[in-house]
Formats: structure tokens, sequence, C-alpha cells
């Protein structure tokens, strides 16, 4: 095979790459690769991308997944993560409509409610209710 240009290969590749040729030159047939070499091939991988390391470093693709796979999750971030999220409610569908009546020593009460937000009942009627 042809020796691929080393403008082609991003500078974080390189030494891996002199890696594997130089392995594959003192080898003759088809050995099996190393498990450190796979390891080093599997790590630039979730830098760079599966496909484009199996290129570069003349690997088989799924090989190069499963081992990626299996090492955890590929996490590969274009931009930095958000500093803030805006979380917006959807709309009501309808009205909320809310009675409560309550009786006590000091009378009746009957308050009727409607609306989109909830009112704070429970202050509402120890504010009315409390002691005088």
């Amino acid at each position: 095979m042809m020796a691929r240009p080393a403008l082609a290969i991003p500078n974080g590749m390189r030494k891996v790459h002199r890696r594997f040729e130089r392995w594959r030159n003192s080898h003759t047939g088809r050995p099996p690769i190393p498990e450190p070499l796979w390891a080093a091939a599997a790590e630039l991988a979730q830098e760079h991308g599966v496909f484009r390391t199996a290129q570069i470093l003349r690997l088989d693709y799924n090989k190069l997944k499963r081992r990626v796979g299996s090492a955890g999750p590929v996490v590969r971030r274009t931009t930095p993560p958000a500093a803030f999220v805006e979380l917006l409610a959807p709309p009501a569908a309808g009205v909320g409509e809310c009675l409560v009546e309550v009786e006590g020593p000091r009378g009746r009460m009957r308050i009727q409610w409607k609306g989109t937000s909830v009112p704070d009942l429970a202050g509402l009627g120890r504010a009315l209710w409390g002691p005088a």
C-alpha cells in the first residue's frame, strides 16, 4: 500500500501512526495487532472520530468501532457546553378553575379562582382566618 502523506495526518495522530507503521514494517503476514496499539487507536478515535482514525491508521472500521464502544461513550464537542439553559413551560390548554369553601368559628368563606396561575390559598386562608 502507498504511504499517506505526512500532511494528511493530524498532529495528534502522528505518533500513533508512526507506531503502527513501525509495527507493520517489523512483521510479515497478518499477525494480530497488539493490544496497546488498539488501545491507542481507540483513544484517538474518541477525539478524531472512528472513520477518520480507521482511515489514517489503516484499520478495520468495524473492529475499531467495537473497541471504542466498549471503552465508553464517544464524546465529541464542537461547541462548549451551555452555561445557561432556559426552560419554558407549555401554555395552559385551558383556564384553570378552583373553588374553596372554608367554615370556621368566625363564619364561612368561599374563594373562587379562575386563571392560569394557582394562588397560595393556604396562605390566604391563614391571613383571613388567623387570630384577629
